[in-house]
């Protein structure tokens, strides 16, 4: 594969508190929701879903307002997170199907942490590949609970997800199929409890929730509990989640691990238009390149390590979470076979450095590039047409100043055109038949036709 001289430099600051006590390294826990809607959670404003713990959690640690993935839809934005890369580096823009994911060349986080003595675990969706040298446990987790694909139904499937020639979608454990009772958000998070409970420190667990993407399936009491709800199986099913993520934290506490333990919240994208989520009060959604496609909850706690503050509003990236951590746990960059394009997160939440973790953030997916620098943003749709915003004025991206900011759009334009040309490859693989609706999504959303912002849904005034 076709390798890329790296240009931009790799932030890492050093964590003075981590190296003090008695060279200990923290465990770490990331937990992944799959399509959850930015506005979609109590410590983000929304009023009509339940997610105690989670807002909990937010009020322990620093949640971020400004926090985006480096990729629209599911798996390039978990290939993204997992190598601390942009995906465009190695040709990883694309939902990724039979065949297809991530390159042997890539190295990624739990392999990087065995070598550093840690006990690594996957519990929950892969989506990064089904080959054999994908494989999580070829990949570096010790232990892999899940699935290999991109989703499966929340009940046990004999005839259809869990048959044994589905090697997607069936549930297993280090590549034998297993079965499972209930309701999957909750045999992963029992799962999840197991890592915690059974793991030595150090450890890491990467706990990959399919929830709430479709299919629209609650467990009944759950259901019962949103009688009357405009969103009732989608609140439920996050409910489910968040109930999940409560009693993670509850194993933590109990096992004495807690305050030693580093968490990152995070969605893997947008909302998106099948499951009833909300980006509130973004425009845009799952897939395409407006802040409702990839601005998401995003949250870390890390005991009494890291400063609490209520919110962070810098710019911020999924790419941060591998930078964040090799910095904890005292990693050289020299150990690592390729630079990373996130920062450390650390001086920012501590405040010992202020502004944005990110002057320049890119996106790109086939016929669509976006380019976020400071408060503007401008999206490009080949065939379609280019838009220019600003974010300070103007959240939901409905004036479009490019024929007013000329000098603003040029300069944005050409800085895209050297990222690509300097620091992408051509994608390994495309999604054939989803670039025609993804464009038409653009022209609307660009036009003002639509903006799914689901704004008929009551919101609590921050």
């Amino acid at each position: 594969m076709n390798t890329i001289t790296r240009t931009l430099p790799l932030i890492l600051m050093s964590l003075p508190v981590a190296k003090s006590e008695a060279q200990e390294k923290p465990n770490i826990i990331i937990i992944v929701a799959d399509d959850a809607g930015y506005g979609d959670f109590g410590f983000m404003g929304c009023d009509n879903t339940e997610t105690p713990n989670i807002d909990a959690l937010s009020k322990r640690g620093t949640y971020f307002t400004d926090a985006h993935v480096a990729a629209t839809v599911s798996s390039p934005s978990r290939a993204m997170l997992m190598t601390g890369r942009q995906g465009q580096r190695f040709g990883y823009e694309c939902n990724a199907g039979r065949g297809e994911g991530l390159p042997a060349a890539e190295t990624i986080l739990p392999h990087v942490l065995k070598q550093e003595g840690y006990r690594t675990a996957c519990v929950g969706k892969w989506h990064l590949g089904d080959l054999d040298f994908q494989h999580p446990n070829i990949k570096g987790f010790d232990d892999f609970y899940g699935i290999i694909g991109g989703g499966r139904s929340y009940f046990y499937r004999p005839n259809a997800d869990d048959k044994p020639s589905n090697k997607m979608n069936q549930y297993q454990y280090n590549g034998e199929q297993i079965k499972f009772e209930g309701y999957f958000t909750d045999e992963l998070t029992q799962k999840a409890k197991q890592v915690i409970t059974q793991s030595e420190d150090p450890f890491m667990l990467y706990l990959s929730y399919t929830a709430p993407h479709s299919p629209n399936e609650a467990k009944k009491e759950d259901y019962n509990r949103f009688k009357g709800n405009a969103r009732q199986t989608y609140a439920a099913m996050l409910y489910g989640l968040d109930r999940g993520v409560g009693e993670v934290v509850a194993e933590l506490e109990r096992t004495g691990k807690m305050d030693n333990t580093i968490i990152f919240f995070i969605s893997d994208n947008g909302g998106a238009t099948t499951n009833g989520a909300a980006n509130y009060p973004l425009k845009g959604f799952k897939g395409n390149k407006f802040e409702g496609g990839h601005r998401v909850p995003f949250i870390v706690v890390w005991g009494d390590k890291l400063k609490s503050s209520e919110s962070f509003d810098g710019l911020t990236s999924s790419l941060d979470i591998y930078a964040t951590i090799v910095d904890v746990i005292g990693l050289k960059s020299s150990k690592l076979d390729k630079e990373l394009d996130g920062v450390s997160l650390v001086p920012y939440i501590n405040g010992s450095k202020k502004g944005d973790p990110h002057k320049t953030l890119y996106w790109r997916k086939m016929d669509s590039r976006a380019i976020r620098e400071g408060d503007y943003k401008l999206i490009l749709t080949q065939s379609v047409d280019t838009v220019l915003y600003n974010l300070a004025i103007d959240t939901v991206e409905s004036k479009n100043l490019l024929h007013i900011e000329k000098k603003k759009g040029r300069q944005l334009m050409k800085k895209l055109a050297k990222w690509e040309a300097e620091e992408c490859i051509s994608p390994m693989w495309i999604e054939n038949g989803w670039a025609p609706i993804t464009n038409g999504y653009h022209q609307r959303l660009m036009s003002n036709e639509m903006t799914y912002t689901i704004d008929l849904y009551k919101r609590k005034k921050k």
